[in-house]
């Protein structure tokens, strides 16, 4: 067949329909980024390619390569060029060829300076052997694996409770630590990010490879997953060019065996010159001779990356680079193999690291450019990546025969054909949604919160005022303890068991592996305002409690995407403003009460949306993060990796309350209770609250409400939106118990019809408590965006309100 033959059947990946299939040709995206993500998932030319379906909305799509799911936009898959596989092999695999140049086989001299390369590498950059080590240090292991390959069991099993979990520093991924023996020594095991490759893509790639270079672990364990081994030993390859003692473990076996495949680890061992160990992270399998060959490569110093790695021409390429950058690699504590490779592969990190003089940074990009030209890829990001998946596709067909088709792979895919159809998916993913609030928000949530709060801020604030009293101590220590500590603390921490069983949900969908489908099932909708898919359940989350929905923006891996999510947040309408809608809806507006609170709940959602479009072309402008996202098989989940990872995120909230949520009550309780003149007050009216309250009523004057009472009450709504209302009941002198009637009687000095909806709507859109702030800060990690969350949110609350009372004046219904 010619070329122009060829190029008739030539068509984007993107208009294939579903069930139909294709060889790539190239992937044409022009963003380096999004190529490098495509090319490192697999979406390499010669590859073929399956659309499995399409998303309920039309986009995006799922697709099938290399033995597993994956869903990209069309936008993308657009630019990915196919052919059918049926026309002619030579019209798939013309585009991955070579020129001649790279069937070129080295001469004897290249090949034996080859040789001396790698001997001068184990030699004089290898570690010594120190068997003595454990005595002197303790040694550290790296554990390093793709998403849903199983490593965080793997990491609970080696450590137990035995662990720390904390972010990196100067970055909001998070970091986990643990301790484990090893020939009777504690070992120190960190816990990576999940990560595909070492590309520097995402945040988590980045850390991942610092900690590895700059840390230097004594060992890495690069878990796999034996269901999906060609795509997961791509990053296993990777760490293979950093040459450090490295071990695989291959997880999931039982589910290999279901499948009926057969795993020759021997045989996969010797090809790649690494020890290859089977377990099953779940039940334990082969856990001891895990630790036990990790504990020998750990005094290796050096695991040589395999001579046919690369076909023969990227291998000349890659020692011709290194020659000229190994010197500088080192200077700069650098891998020369791998330094030299992602020089090559165009890595502009380490480019930058390096500090190549101008006459070796012109080599080098004169070596680039020739290796470029030698292919009809085009570009050496997809050259290198070629070159490693034709490495892997000899080892897996050395080493793995394939069993029935009837697997786990299809089994997911049947339940996909229910959970993600096109008119069933988000009838049935709202009714999940709905089950999981109605548990953690509903009877079963308010009842255990409701034990929490009886406990802290009945029974042990009245016996800690009992025994502070019987003790004689002045009434301002007794009020610190029990009106400021007990109560602010408290307050925050009667959500604790709605935020351990939001995550407890959260958690099984996450590993059941369901979270994936719920955004490829929202990107669509949420794409149009900024957002990814990934970003709807944290959306949902913040109906509930807004401390949970930011902690649950971390299943987001693009840091644009979660940060846009963190700063859209607050506008969901929280669980904890419901009494204050339902007290002042009920006194002012009785025959509209359902329409006004459903008004608050739908504004909520229109400022998110205009919020998000503002954003979109201001903060967040640029090309979008690519939606490239793997749908793993389904999976039942542990009872112990569950709970071990809701006690991760409980932990968390309970250092908070510890800390800055107690610090800010103890502040508010001190501005609540003194005056100027630091003096006991028994009206708030005269305490600093309250002259700080008589300042900034002015301000408020304009949106209804000017007046201090109204202004203390939404300074004290930032410790909880609950004591909005206790606040005002205090300062108007009503009870909540009390008929509608007479509550508006009691705000009616303040408030009327106009007003007490501009304040609700203040209520609605303005700074959530101060538990949710600072969950925000922490998430974040830096005090700029916090302070954007804080003054957006106070800036469109204000101008909002603004605009509802003035109009409404104009229109004459003050």
């Amino acid at each position: 067949m010619d070329a122009k033959e060829t190029k008739k059947t030539e068509q984007p990946l993107g208009r294939l329909a579903p069930g139909q299939s294709g060889i790539i040709i190239h992937t044409g995206c022009r963003h380096g980024p999004i190529r490098r993500r495509l090319v490192d998932m697999g979406l390499t030319p010669g590859t073929l390619v399956s659309v499995r379906k399409i998303a309920p909305l039309g986009d995006p799509i799922e697709v099938n390569l290399r033995g597993y799911e994956l869903t990209l936009r069309k936008e993308d898959a657009d630019r990915i060029i196919v052919c059918p596989p049926g026309l002619s092999e030579k019209i798939g695999k013309s585009a991955s060829k070579k020129v001649s140049m790279i069937q070129r086989v080295p001469e004897e001299d290249l090949l034996r300076k080859m040789r001396e390369d790698h001997g001068h590498e184990k030699e004089i950059h290898g570690k010594v052997p120190y068997y003595a080590s454990h005595d002197s240090r303790q040694m550290k292991i790296a554990l390093v694996g793709n998403p849903n390959s199983g490593k965080t069991t793997l990491f609970n099993a080696l450590t137990g409770s035995n662990q720390y979990v904390g972010n990196w520093p100067g970055v909001t991924v998070e970091k986990k630590e643990g301790k484990t023996k090893i020939e009777g020594k504690m070992v120190t095991v960190a816990d990576l990010p999940g990560i595909y490759s070492l590309s520097p893509y995402s945040m988590e790639e980045i850390v991942a490879r610092n900690f590895i270079i700059e840390e230097q672990p004594d060992a890495i364990i690069n878990i796999v997953d034996g269901t999906n081994i060609e795509r997961n030993l791509y990053l296993t390859i990777q760490l293979l060019e950093l040459e450090l003692p490295t071990i695989l473990a291959i997880n999931f076996m039982d589910e290999v065996e279901k499948r009926g495949d057969v795993i020759d680890y021997e045989a996969l061992s010797k090809k790649l010159g690494i020890p290859v160990v089977p377990i099953s992270a779940r039940d334990g399998a082969n856990l001891p001779q895990l630790l036990q060959l990790t504990h020998h490569q750990m005094h290796m110093g050096v695991t040589l990356e395999p001579d046919d790695l690369y076909d023969a021409y990227t291998h000349e390429i890659h020692h011709r680079m290194g020659e000229l950058v190994h010197d500088y690699a080192y200077a700069a504590h650098l891998p020369a193999h791998w330094a030299s490779i992602k020089l090559l592969e165009g890595d502009a990190l380490v480019e930058k690291a390096l500090h190549l003089n101008e006459a070796t940074a012109r080599s080098v990009r004169e070596i680039a450019e020739e290796y470029e030209a030698s292919s009809a890829l085009g570009d050496r990001e997809t050259l290198i990546a070629d070159s490693r998946y034709q490495f892997i596709e000899q080892a897996i067909s050395e080493s793995v025969h394939r069993g029935s088709k009837k697997d786990a792979v299809s089994f997911s895919f049947q339940i996909d054909s229910i959970v993600t159809h096109k008119f069933l998916a988000i009838p049935i993913f709202l009714l999940m949604m709905l089950l999981v609030f109605s548990v953690t928000f509903g009877p079963v949530g308010s009842f255990l919160s409701n034990i929490v709060d009886v406990l802290i801020n009945g029974k042990f604030s009245l016996l800690m005022d009992h025994l502070l009293t019987a003790s004689g101590v002045s009434p301002w220590v007794n009020s610190l303890v029990t009106d400021g500590i007990i109560r602010g603390v408290g307050g925050v921490l009667t959500f604790l068991p709605q935020i351990a069983l939001l995550f407890l949900f959260l958690s099984l969908l996450e590993d059941s592996g369901y979270m994936s489908r719920a955004a490829f099932i929202m990107d669509r909708l949420l794409r149009r305002f900024g957002l990814s898919g990934k970003a709807f359940i944290p959306m949902l989350m913040g109906f509930g409690c807004t401390v949970p929905a930011i902690m649950g923006a971390r299943t987001m891996e693009n840091e644009k995407d979660r940060r846009m999510t963190i700063l859209l947040v607050p506008f969901m309408s929280c669980s904890a403003r419901l009494p204050v809608y339902g007290v002042i809806s009920a006194a002012f507006f009785p025959a509209y009460q359902g329409l006004v609170v459903f008004s608050l709940y739908l504004l909520g959602l229109i400022m998110a949306v205009c919020s998000g479009l503002l954003f979109k072309k201001t903060l967040n402008r640029g090309m979008p993060a690519p939606f490239v996202l793997e749908l793993p098989p389904y999976r039942m989940p542990t009872a112990k990796n569950t709970l071990l990872h809701v006690w991760e995120r409980v932990r968390g909230f309970l250092a908070r309350a510890g800390t800055l949520i107690l610090s800010m009550s103890i502040v508010l309780w001190f501005l609540q209770t003194f005056n100027t003149q630091l003096q006991m007050v028994s009206d708030n009216s005269f305490s600093i609250l309250g002259v700080i309250g008589s300042h900034i009523a002015p301000l408020l004057a304009p949106l209804g409400f000017g007046t201090w009472q109204a202004a203390v009450a939404l300074l004290t709504g930032l410790v909880a939106k609950e004591a909005v209302i206790s606040s005002m009941s205090l300062f108007y002198g009503f009870s909540t118990l009390d008929g509608n009637v007479s509550i508006a009687h009691a705000l009616s000095a303040t408030f009327t019809p106009l007003s007490a909806y501009s304040f609700l709507v203040f209520i609605l859109l303005y700074i959530p408590c101060v538990a949710a702030v600072a969950t925000l800060s922490r998430e974040m990690n830096s005090a700029k965006w916090t302070l954007f969350s804080i003054c957006w949110q106070l800036f469109t609350a204000y101008t909002v309100s603004f605009l509802i009372f003035q109009g409404g004046r104009l229109l004459g219904l003050g």
